[in-house]
């Protein structure tokens, strides 16, 4: 039987067909379910990943072009190494702007750490001036060397170190979304593969009387394979519609909350969203398929 022809009676399928499986009962249940709970848990695993995604651009578009110089110095000398830290940073290629924060920004910096009421004037904290880098680029190295010369008390940090590893956590993290999804799908391969062969076995002795009356195992396999599809179909629908109904009700995403409020879906990712129950049609079409002439074969 050709590919078009099957997919022809998968869509439309065939009444006398249909009959040689049965339409209730514990293999019906089981599908529906394995179908259901795996695409209720791709849909919060694709969200995982996809917000890892984002996530990583994020920080990584962040702290890309930016560094901070931190000023540690004499209180008296303060004012005036950082007078001559911009000054320098000014004539820097590569440097698009610099600014010194003030003291209500470095407050509210430390807040999370300290408390709002941190009394900043009276301890001794480093003066920081935020670097806005250009889409070229600074020479760090030479940058370095300059102000250890001129402003002894600078201390650069382009932010390398911090980058790096979240944007590889956040990655990785992406990735394990992704093997999630493949192992939820091998599951429900696994589940409908045993509803399968329990419903071909419950049916041995109506395929022996077809194949007396001429019904070759295509048209046999064919049935079953329709009825598990579509089952997969309803359940993987409901289970998406579901699941994606979770998400919507987690808390929109906030920049003061950062990752755990950012599981929503955006643009394409409605697109993944949606091919949920398509990928388990698919994966229930090869898993019953498999174990249909798998077992017509045992039982001819």
């Amino acid at each position: 039987m050709s590919k078009a022809r099957r997919l022809s009676s998968l869509v439309v399928g065939d009444v006398q067909a249909d009959r040689v499986v049965p339409p209730t009962g514990f293999t019906a249940q089981l599908t529906l379910f394995a179908a259901g709970a795996m695409a209720f848990l791709a849909v919060f695993a694709l969200a995982l990943s996809l917000a890892s995604g984002r996530l990583a651009a994020r920080w990584g578009a962040e702290l890309a072009q930016s560094a901070t110089l931190r000023i540690s110095a004499p209180t008296e000398q303060v004012d005036a190494q950082t007078a001559v830290a911009l000054s320098l940073l000014e004539s820097t290629p590569g440097v698009a702007s610099a600014r010194a924060l003030s003291a209500a920004e470095q407050r509210e910096l430390l807040a999370p750490w300290f408390g709002p009421d941190l009394p900043i004037d009276t301890l001794p904290i480093p003066q920081l001036i935020e670097i806005v880098e250009t889409d070229e680029g600074y020479d760090a190295a030479g940058l370095r060397l300059r102000l250890q010369a001129e402003v002894p008390g600078a201390v650069l940090d382009d932010h390398t170190r911090w980058r790096r590893p979240l944007e590889k956590a956040a990655t990785r993290l992406r990735l394990l979304g992704w093997v999630s999804i493949v192992l939820i799908g091998a599951a429900m391969a696994a589940m409908i593969t045993l509803a399968a062969n329990a419903a071909l076995a419950a049916n041995a002795q109506v395929i022996s009387v077809l194949r007396l009356i001429g019904a070759q195992d295509d048209y046999i396999a064919s049935a079953f394979v329709r009825r598990f599809a579509l089952r997969a179909l309803s359940g993987s629908v409901v289970g998406t519609l579901v699941g994606a109904l979770a998400i919507l009700l987690l808390p929109s995403s906030q920049e003061e909350a950062g990752f755990l409020t950012g599981l929503g879906f955006e643009g394409v990712g409605w697109f993944f969203l949606a091919l949920i129950p398509f990928v388990a049609v698919g994966v229930a079409y090869l898993a019953t398929g498999a174990a249909a002439r798998k077992t017509l074969s045992e039982l001819s």
